[in-house]
C-alpha cells in the first residue's frame, strides 16, 4: 500500500532509486539470515586501521575464537583491521560480513569474501545498521574511529530508547589500553553530571579487558534471561525458569519506577520459536531503559539453576492453534 501511494504521488527517479536499493538490501539480508536464525550471533566492531601487530587486533581474533567456543556466530563489517581479525578469530563457517558500498574502494577480507552465503553488499548504512541491531544478540566494541562510534552510538540510541529489545554492550580494549575507561569517565562527566542522560543510563555499557572477561559478561546477561518481546501493552521477558514467590516480591520493591501501571507479574509466553517459556510480564516505562538493565543484572543473579549452553530451546512446545 505504501509502495502504491508513492507511485500515485509522481516520485522522481531518484525516489524511487532509493527505495529500490533499501528493498534490495533488505531482501538480501532476509536471504542471508535466514539460515541462521537459531544461532546466536555477536557483532564486533572496530578500527579498520587496526594492524595486526596491534594488541587489539590480536584480542579482536581470541574474542571471536572465544565466542564460537560457547556456540555463537561472529558478526563484522566485512572490512580489514579489527574487522578481519574478529572473521579471521571465528572462520568461515561461523563468521558473517556486512559489507557497504563506499565512495572509494573497499574490499571485504579475505575471511568472509571466501565464505559462500556469509557476505553481505549493502547499498545503505541505514539498511546495514537495521541488520547489525535486528541479528545481534551481543555488541562488543573495540577501539576506532568515526565509524565505531557511529556504530556504538546508533546501538547505544536504539537500546536506551527502547527500539531494540536488550542485549549486552560490551566495551573491549586490550589490558593497560585506557580507550573505553576515559571515554566513559569523560561521559559520565560531561552527560551524566549535566543531567543530559540519567545516571542508570551508564549502566548499558560494560567494560572488558579480555576476551573471555568480554564472554563472560555477554554469557551471564543470557543466564537467566533469555530475551523479550512485546505483548499488547506489556513487555514479557523471557526466561529460562521460574521464579519464587519472594524473588518476585524483592523485584517488584526493588524496581517499582520501571513499571509504568500496575506490578511485575509472572506468567508463561511463546516464544518466536514456539516454544513455551517462563516469562515476566509489566507495563515497561520506556524512559527507564537503563532500570531495566539493571532489573536484567538482578534477574541473571538470581540462584536459579542454570542452563548448560545458551541456545537452550526449552522443552515444552507452545499449543497449536486449532482450526
Amino acid at each position: 500500500m505504501s509502495l502504491l501511494e508513492i507511485a500515485r504521488s509522481g516520485g522522481d527517479a531518484d525516489e524511487w532509486r532509493l527505495i529500490n536499493g533499501a528493498l534490495a538490501d533488505i531482501r538480501d539480508g532476509l536471504s542471508v539470515f535466514a539460515p541462521h536464525r537459531l544461532t546466536r550471533k555477536v557483532s564486533v566492531f572496530g578500527s579498520a586501521r587496526t594492524p595486526s601487530d596491534d594488541p587489539a587486533y590480536r584480542l579482536a581474533q581470541e574474542l571471536a575464537v572465544e565466542a564460537v567456543r560457547q556456540g555463537f556466530e561472529v558478526m563484522t563489517g566485512a572490512g580489514g583491521g579489527i574487522m578481519a581479525a574478529a572473521n579471521s578469530g571465528a572462520g568461515c563457517d561461523n563468521s558473517i560480513g556486512l559489507n557497504v558500498e563506499l565512495p572509494f574502494e573497499q574490499h571485504a577480507n579475505p575471511t568472509v569474501s571466501a565464505c559462500e552465503g556469509r557476505l553481505l553488499h549493502f547499498r545503505y548504512f541505514f539498511t546495514r545498521k537495521l541488520f547489525f541491531l535486528r541479528e545481534s544478540d551481543a555488541l562488543v566494541v573495540m577501539p576506532g574511529g568515526f565509524g565505531t562510534f557511529d556504530e556504538l552510538f546508533e546501538s547505544l540510541t536504539l537500546i536506551q530508547t527502547g527500539r531494540t529489545m536488550p542485549i549486552p554492550l560490551v566495551m573491549l580494549a586490550p589490558p593497560g589500553d585506557p580507550f573505553w575507561r576515559e571515554w566513559l569517565g569523560e561521559m559520565h562527566q560531561a552527560l551524566v553530571s549535566r543531567g543530559l542522560i540519567s545516571p542508570e543510563d551508564t549502566t548499558l555499557l560494560k567494560l572488558a579487558s579480555s576476551a573471555s572477561e568480554a564472554m563472560a559478561i555477554i554469557s551471564h546477561f543470557y543466564r537467566v534471561f533469555h530475551g523479550a518481546q512485546y505483548a499488547d501493552d506489556n513487555l514479557e521477558l523471557l526466561l529460562h525458569g521460574q521464579l519464587s514467590g519472594p524473588q518476585l516480591q524483592r523485584l517488584n520493591h526493588d524496581f517499582a519506577a520501571l513499571v509504568e501501571e500496575g506490578s511485575i507479574h509472572q506468567g508463561e509466553s511463546c516464544d518466536s520459536r514456539g516454544i513455551l517459556r517462563p516469562c515476566l510480564r509489566f507495563q515497561l516505562d520506556r524512559r527507564r531503559i537503563g532500570l531495566l538493565y539493571q532489573l536484567l543484572d538482578q534477574l541473571n543473579g538470581l540462584p536459579l539453576e542454570g542452563q548448560a549452553a545458551i541456545e537452550q530451546p526449552g522443552q515444552r512446545l507452545c499449543p497449536t492453534p486449532q482450526p
